[in-house]
């Protein structure tokens, strides 16, 4: 009999009723049973840490079978009141202190390093993929985080959050940074257990991940961060040294760098009273509307994504006129307020279910929690509008196009739109699937063309570009399948569409 689709059943009935309360109860000691048979294949070097893994899963279970649906209650949603979301230009008006060192030494880093590099076609953690000059998302961090020490001969740390798919790869290269003026540490998300889409219970036979038991087990998501954080017991030494606020942002987000002014505000607020919780937002454009956005709800800032949003209103959550503004996912949060709510065990986060086909054709759910959508439970939170410029992030080989090109200037880690380019938009770049996978992306660029005058680029099919290969404007070039496009070195395309066969061949 599956337990699970009786369960679905009976949860899309209205009311608790005692049938449903059976099949829960079911579930949770089927569960129960099958943790307990995992737990007890555990080496005794690694028993407490997978206990606490399947403890924290099994919390997660049991509130995703309380929970009923994805959807929040759509007519309690409102625009945040004015002044819970401030201008990033109001809190840069205030300017600096003269002591800015000691507001510094106040802060941690941490960067989330969970993720891989399979979406680019890349092999171990994504951090260590070079997007500028051989720099690494990784490499870029410590730069920036050493020249601020530095400047300001503070003793700011980097924590890396990674995952167990990046931890020993990472820690491998964390070795050429032991002379560099950074103190690194790092920690590990949990790793959950992936569960059959039709029986609800895990896959995974025994603790084991490597080989064929690689697709059994999941980070879930980086809403994890509270109770890995406090359970490494990083957050306890970190607050015995001082520390008070950790800024939060992904590995390849390359816009999210310390900034002094939004510290400056958390440390000395012109009302005097500290926020626990900062969630940088910035403004929508046609290409983020699936993006969290924040909202006032049951009298709380709250972050809304678009998995929770009842079907009827997904366009209106798309709307760039209703929801103005994104989540970036640049956080800046009180270690003690971590501390005090994790001990209460009071952070609320809505779970995601996320579905997942493996090779074999197994249909699977992973439950996964998002950091942002803590905001809730922290006190006297804020958002702040921050500029497009702290958000550039690097997902696709098209974004990695752009921070290679002349449109960035490098500088001690940090890039920043060139002052050549005249207006400060970013151009739309669609690279076709040709391009997907970074070896490929790099073997059809001669040298990264220059970009500063282009608005919009599509490429698609068997493309490859010379040395010095300007664009401007629009360019569109369409390979066909069959034919294959070379546009030539130093060609200048302005506002162009290429299509058909083009080759050039040595003699």
């Amino acid at each position: 009999m599956s337990f699970a689709k009786d369960f679905s059943k009976a949860m899309s009935q209205s009311g608790p009723s005692q049938f449903q309360e059976v099949i829960r109860q079911e579930l949770e000691y089927s569960m129960k049973v099958e943790l307990d048979k995992i737990l007890a294949t555990a080496p005794s070097n690694e028993l407490e840490h997978t206990k606490n893994d399947l403890e924290g899963f099994k919390k997660l279970f049991h509130r995703f079978l309380q929970e009923k649906g994805p959807s929040v209650d759509w007519g309690k949603i409102q625009r945040p009141p004015e002044d819970s979301i401030q201008p990033y230009e109001k809190i840069k008006a205030r300017g600096l202190p003269d002591n800015i060192a000691s507001v510094l030494n106040k802060l941690v880093v941490v960067k989330l390093n969970g993720g891989l590099g399979t979406s680019m076609g890349c092999k171990g953690p994504k951090s260590l993929i070079g997007v500028r000059n051989e720099n690494t998302f990784l490499d870029l961090t410590v730069q920036q985080i050493e020249h601020l020490n530095k400047t300001y001969n503070t003793d700011v740390p980097l924590v890396l959050m990674n995952s167990f798919n990046t931890d020993e790869d990472t820690k491998k290269i964390l070795q050429k940074y032991s002379h560099s003026r950074v103190k690194i540490y790092t920690f590990n998300q949990s790793r959950y257990p992936r569960i059959n889409k039709e029986t609800l219970l895990p896959i995974a036979k025994d603790v084991s991940y490597s080989g064929e038991n690689t697709e059994c087990w999941y980070p879930p998501g980086h809403g994890d961060i509270y109770a890995s954080f406090y359970n490494s017991g990083l957050l306890d030494n970190l607050i015995g040294e001082g520390k008070e606020y950790i800024f939060v942002s992904n590995i390849d987000n390359l816009g999210a760098t310390v900034d002094l002014y939004i510290l400056n505000h958390l440390m000395n607020p012109p009302n005097g009273k500290r926020c626990e919780f900062v969630m940088e937002v910035t403004n929508k454009t046609r290409a983020d509307v699936k993006g969290g956005t924040l909202t006032q709800y049951e009298n709380k800032l709250r972050l809304v994504e678009i998995a929770q949003v009842p079907k009827a209103h997904v366009d209106e959550f798309k709307s760039v006129s209703k929801f103005k503004i994104f989540n970036t996912n640049n956080l800046w949060i009180a270690l003690s307020a971590i501390k005090r709510l994790q001990e209460k065990n009071a952070i609320d986060m809505e779970i995601i279910v996320n579905p997942k086909t493996l090779d074999g054709g197994l249909n699977v759910i992973q439950l996964e929690t998002a950091v942002g959508a803590a905001i809730k439970s922290f006190e006297n939170s804020l958002g702040i509008n921050v500029p497009r410029s702290r958000f550039l992030p690097v997902k696709t080989t098209s974004d990695l196009l752009l921070v290679m090109s002349n449109l960035y200037s490098l500088n001690a880690g940090s890039l920043t739109m060139s002052e050549k380019r005249e207006f400060p938009t970013v151009p739309l770049v669609k690279l076709g699937s040709s391009f997907t996978k970074v070896q490929d992306y790099l073997r059809r660029f001669e040298s990264i063309p220059d970009m500063l005058e282009l608005d919009h680029l599509t490429v698609s099919g068997d493309v490859t570009f010379g040395k010095n290969v300007s664009l401007k404007g629009t360019v569109i070039i369409i390979a066909n399948h069959g034919d294959r496009i070379d546009i030539p070195a130093g060609a200048v395309l302005e506002n162009k569409i290429v299509s058909g066969n083009l080759r050039i061949l040595d003699h």
